[in-house]
């Protein structure tokens, strides 16, 4: 795999760039060299942190939107979430496969959720007991949203990455571990990522692409 300064600069659209994740997807990007048009409803966060980026007020759930803010660039990225209205991944699921496809944009990597990973027998991890209550509406949206990728027959090339079940800010370590649909656990059974390294495995996709069209994960 060539190393990040050795590739060429891509024009990159992230979306729901003004959150915890997406400033973080900005950093990464950035230090990669990389041209970036960040995406979000209200962008004066993102504008008051003085960064060479350029900064687009759009709607990811919106497909003209989605059109509109990504015809030049090279490929797209989601960190795109509200927890107050998960059902919204889902319009978003389907506004950025329309949008990009309109506008010839066809890598996108998005960031999902763990809930839906496999545990122990198949399970899911939302279905296990000790899953939190107040996480499963979210995690049934980013299932129910994996499964509008999965149906997409059309040009854009999706990758969908799901973290460890535990993903917060912290260091970044430049180290990661990648799995399929099974929960990755380190061992002491613990499964995490921070969300310095997830953005790593994120634009490590975009750059070298290893699952288009398919689910993966990433975590310590």
């Amino acid at each position: 795999m060539p190393e990040p300064d050795t590739l060429p600069s891509m024009q990159l659209v992230i979306f729901g760039a003004s959150g915890t994740l997406g400033t973080r997807l900005i950093s990464e990007a950035l230090i990669r060299g990389h041209e970036i048009t960040a995406i979000a409803r209200n962008v004066a966060p993102l504008q008051e942190r003085n960064r060479p980026i350029r900064c687009v007020a759009g709607d990811a759930t919106d497909p003209s939107s989605v059109a509109a803010v990504a015809a030049d660039a090279d490929a797209a990225l989601s960190a795109v979430t509200q927890h107050a209205q998960p059902a919204m991944l889902v319009d978003a699921a389907r506004a950025l496969l329309e949008g990009l496809g309109r506008v010839g944009v066809e890598r996108l990597v998005v960031a999902g959720g763990a809930g839906s990973l496999q545990v122990a027998g198949g399970q899911r991890l939302m279905d296990t007991p000790d899953f939190h209550e107040e996480w499963k509406p979210e995690a049934a949206a980013q299932a129910d949203a994996l499964a509008v990728y999965e149906a997409y027959d059309g040009p854009v090339q999706w990758s969908y990455v799901s973290p460890g079940a535990l993903l917060e800010p912290g260091e970044r370590t430049g180290r990661y571990r990648l799995g399929d649909d099974e929960l990755l656990v380190d061992e002491q059974g613990r499964s995490r990522i921070t969300m310095e390294d997830f953005a790593i495995a994120m634009l490590d996709e975009v750059e070298n692409p290893r699952h288009a069209g398919r689910r993966f994960t990433a975590a310590h």
